[in-house]
């Protein structure tokens, strides 16, 4: 294995049970791995046992496979949030003053070290588990792994982080209000949430313990199946423990937000892939638009209704002896649940199970839901000046469904153009969580995803797409614009069939006006690259009556491109029969 792919926990399970490899050989390519990304991104970690205690555990995996053991996680490698209680590391649930040493592991690690998996270590987290942004930490903040300009998600940050760019085979998270979900979404990953009560919370810093889930975050859907099948069943010890179920999805309706309820939040990307994936989706069922309000409502309740009361429950005596080792935003949020009384928590209660009897009419409408994960991501200087407001939006299709008792898995469904992940989660009733599988892996067959994006090392830089349909083009008087500017050629294409294009009067050099119109046509453009700074610079030469807005292209994207003000039209010709500038000039 080469540092940095990404990891397979099957593949090295079936290697090391067939002596292929050993868990020790597995152990020491992790240790590179480690050692490697640390010189990018510590703050991904809080903790991590060393390299001879790690060897240890390696050596008695092998042994356990020499006396005939197969295990079903042989020698793999994980992480788990430092939330989740791994006996030899303190849980600090990113507060070094809350931090206590366990006396023993979670019940999750106890059952993965059993099936042959080896804990690395303890990650980075918001706070508490208190966000989806993965920015509130002391420990630092772990960055997208493949544009660290972007946040990671949260709050299971760094676990998502270290699957992500192959530190560990699969990481543990936790799930409240979407952290084992948005992560997933960014890094593109697989996200998968089991129904409350399948994998055991013992050993788990609550957040909302009544609704807490453990989730795992994994590169192929085949490893969280794998995990799941270790870490489902019943525990005695977890109140909130119960039998798990296997419910098949009944059908084929497939249910979506109704169009008008859809937010992307300007994301035009987002709103792109989304539609690419439900293009996808309608190839294997029926779509049905549905009516979200009753969802959107209950996901209001998480945080301001008694939930939020049940965080401040979880960390009161902290919050109560020492308020300032809270972190300032995850403290304003608790704190909030110190003013409501019993009568508003019985309220929400009796509002809820009114939601809930809603919720449980969709079923009779759709059998599965198909979100959009997030509707947007944002870069980690935005997160700063908006903490509240920007983690909201994060979880405008993740926020209900603990609270309304439903499974979910969330997949990759393509990429940004700066390389961040979009995605999508299928939603069914409590106890499906191996349909949801099943069914999250014909969509991945299916959608044929391109390859992934390179992690960010430390050299990317972001950039922007332009199109461009007159005199900026390859061989016209103003190329040397994006040229003087390093500007790298994408392709030519078409736009949606909805332009028409004009040629200015009066303009020197020549120049077309390109307007969007229902009754217009396919115009030839190209599109060009550039780094942020640069495209800064463009614009700000950019000449009125042109400017630079939202162009569609012929497959449904979106890219910047010149578009017109309504007074470039004067004394104009239109040339939309044509089809592009360079007809329009061979004709003069």
């Amino acid at each position: 294995m080469s540092t940095f792919t990404r990891m397979s926990a099957g593949a090295i399970a079936d290697a090391v049970n067939s002596g292929a490899t050993t868990a020790s050989a597995v152990m020491e390519d992790t240790l590179a791995r480690l050692a490697a990304y640390d010189a990018h991104q510590p703050q991904v970690w809080i903790s991590r046992f060393d390299a001879d205690t790690l060897r240890a555990a390696a050596r008695a995996v092998d042994a356990r496979v020499a006396a005939g053991e197969r295990l079903p996680l042989a020698g793999v490698p994980f992480a788990a949030k430092d939330n989740i209680d791994v006996l030899g590391l303190d849980t600090t649930a990113a507060c070094p003053a809350f931090a206590y040493r366990p006396e023993r592991s979670a019940s999750v690690i106890e059952r993965l070290k059993a099936a042959g998996a080896i804990c690395v270590g303890k990650t980075n987290l918001d706070q508490f588990a208190t966000g989806l942004v993965g920015t509130r930490s002391p420990y630092g903040i772990p960055r997208n792994a493949y544009n660290r300009d972007y946040v990671s998600g949260g709050s299971s940050s760094g676990s998502a982080v270290a699957a992500a760019a192959g530190l560990v085979a699969f990481a543990l998270g936790t799930d409240t209000a979407g952290s084992g979900r948005v992560p997933a979404a960014f890094q593109h990953l697989v996200g998968l949430k089991p129904s409350k009560g399948r994998w055991s919370t013992r050993g788990l810093v609550p957040a909302c313990r009544s609704i807490d889930c453990i989730t795992v975050f994994t590169v192929r859907l085949e490893d969280a199946a794998a995990v799941d099948a270790v870490l489902a069943g019943f525990d005695a010890a977890d109140p909130f423990s119960r039998p798990p179920g296997d419910l098949p999805l009944k059908g084929k309706r497939i249910g979506v937000p109704r169009r008008d309820q859809r937010q992307f939040f300007g994301d035009v990307q987002a709103e792109h892939l989304y539609a690419r994936a439900l293009a996808t989706l309608a190839g294997q069922g029926e779509l049905v638009e549905i009516d979200i309000t009753p969802l959107l409502e209950a996901a209001r309740l998480l945080y301001g209704g008694p939930w939020l009361a049940e965080r401040t429950a979880a960390i009161l005596p902290l919050l109560e002896s020492n308020p300032e080792a809270i972190d300032p935003t995850v403290r304003e949020i608790v704190s909030a649940g110190l003013d409501m009384s019993a009568v508003e928590v019985w309220q929400g209660h009796y509002r809820l199970a009114e939601l809930a009897r809603a919720a449980q009419g969709l079923w009779e409408e759709v059998d599965v839901l198909a979100f959009p994960t997030t509707g947007t991501t944002y870069r980690v200087a935005e997160l700063a000046a908006a903490p509240i407001a920007l983690n909201s939006n994060l979880g405008l299709y993740t926020n209900f469904v603990n609270l309304l008792d439903m499974a979910a898995i969330a997949v990759p469904a393509g990429a940004r153009d700066n390389a961040t992940g979009f995605g999508i989660t299928l939603i069914g009733p409590a106890h499906t969580d191996r349909a949801l599988v099943a069914l999250a892996g014909k969509y991945l067959a299916a959608a044929d995803l391109p390859p992934l994006p390179q992690l960010d090392l430390g050299d990317r830089m972001d950039r922007i797409k332009l199109a461009v349909v007159g005199a900026h083009l390859e061989g016209m008087p103003l190329h040397w614009q994006l040229t003087s500017r390093e500007a790298t050629f994408v392709g030519a294409f078409t736009t949606a069939p909805n332009y028409r294009l004009y040629a200015m009067a009066d303009s020197v050099p020549p120049k077309p006006a390109l307007v969007h119109s229902e009754d217009g046509a396919a115009i030839q453009l190209e599109v060009y690259e550039l780094g942020l700074a640069e495209f800064g610079s463009f614009v700000a030469e950019v000449p009125p009556p042109l400017a630079i807005g939202t162009v569609t292209l012929a497959d449904g994207s979106s890219v910047k491109g010149f578009v017109a003000e309504p007074r470039a039209l004067n004394g104009a010709e239109d040339i939309t029969h044509l089809g592009g500038w360079r007809a329009y000039i061979a004709s003069r």
